[in-house]
């Protein structure tokens, strides 16, 4: 199999070097992924690996972002935090031409593609599958990152405090892109005021996986188990809160936001309320959830913002223009979902 961008010579030459398997890779098959990164699973020596290296047409962030994730991937590698095991990391681009890395496969499913026949027809393992990933949540929030060597992987001084301004600058530069408007998304002015004005105390300096929501989770086949968290490129050190907001803002059932991926699940019954996810993630991360209204209105309001930007690139001939559409179409529900909160 043949994938523009990945060199399977030189990824062989590269395990050989470090002794990782011998021989070809096989059952080599391209992931569906995030937009940003290409994705390559294949078997060697009877184990499988998953190889991730940024997009063909780089943006000025890829490596160092890439760079990040192994760093980080590879201080979780011994702790209980079920995030894929780091194997190889090249971070001097010296492999591929980028910095890429690879990591054990993890066996499970992402559910934001259909629930998985074994147990997906339950509601009781529906209510199960959330109460499993706020408790693999909790257990990434009690890490130490100090211990871990990540001391220096963010800067958590005046997190919250910057995020308003952060994204606020982030959705003004879209107005670069040629052909973009300029952002149609109602109540943006209301959610960014209240956000400013409500600034909770932080509740803890820790790890934050920055994208958690379904389609960043693996599930088991066999059990409504959380098997793998994927995708770490916007992890940092903040306040873990941020995300169960995250979570909280995107989980289908009871408030579901009505378009996007949560749609799929929107006839289904049994999903963890709100108000038991919060309970539960309260309970196993041992920290106040006193303000996690503040929390979830900001991931509503960043996670709307992000989405923006392919809806803006679209605008530009830089994205599918139905993507850019469906993605705004979310950002608006987001930001009418964090409206309902401000009273």
């Amino acid at each position: 199999m043949t994938i523009e961008g990945v060199d399977f010579e030189a990824i062989e030459a590269w395990m050989d070097r470090s002794s990782l398997g011998s021989g070809p890779l096989s059952e080599v098959e391209s992931l569906a992924g995030g937009t940003q990164n290409i994705l390559v699973r294949f078997v060697r020596s009877g184990e499988q690996f998953v190889l991730r290296r940024p997009p063909l047409h780089l943006r000025e962030a890829s490596n160092n972002v890439l760079r990040r994730e192994a760093r980080l991937l590879a201080a979780l590698n011994d702790t209980d935090v079920r995030a894929p095991r780091l194997r190889l990391a090249d971070t001097e681009a010296e492999v591929l031409g980028v910095v890429s890395y690879l990591m054990d496969s993890v066996h499970g499913l992402n559910v934001s593609g259909g629930l998985p026949e074994t147990w997906g027809h339950d509601p009781n393992a529906r209510h199960r599958m959330g109460m499993s990933a706020v408790e693999q949540l909790a257990v990434l929030a009690r890490q130490d990152h100090v211990a871990l060597g990540l001391g220096d992987y963010g800067k958590p001084e005046g997190f919250l405090e910057r995020q308003v301004e952060r994204w606020t600058k982030e959705l003004e530069s879209y107005n670069s892109l040629e052909g973009y408007p300029g952002p149609e998304i109602p109540g943006l002015s209301e959610v960014s005021a209240w956000l400013s004005a409500n600034i909770p105390p932080v509740s803890q300096v820790g790890i934050m996986h920055g994208d958690f929501h379904l389609a960043n989770l693996l599930f088991s086949t066999t059990e409504p188990e959380l098997s793998g968290i994927v995708d770490w490129e916007m992890s940092t050190i903040g306040d873990p809160l941020v995300d169960l907001g995250w979570l909280l803002a995107t989980w289908p059932g009871e408030g579901a936001i009505t378009v996007g991926p949560a749609m799929a699940f929107n006839h289904l019954e049994g999903f963890a309320s709100p108000a038991e996810l919060i309970a539960h993630y309260a309970k196993h991360a041992n920290l106040s959830v006193e303000f996690v209204d503040f929390y979830t209105v900001l991931a509503c309001f960043k996670l709307g913002i992000i989405l923006e930007g392919t809806n803006a690139r679209a605008f530009a001939g830089r994205a599918d223009r139905g993507v850019g559409d469906l993605l705004h179409a979310i950002t608006v529900a987001l930001f009418t979902k964090a409206l309902t909160y401000l009273d």
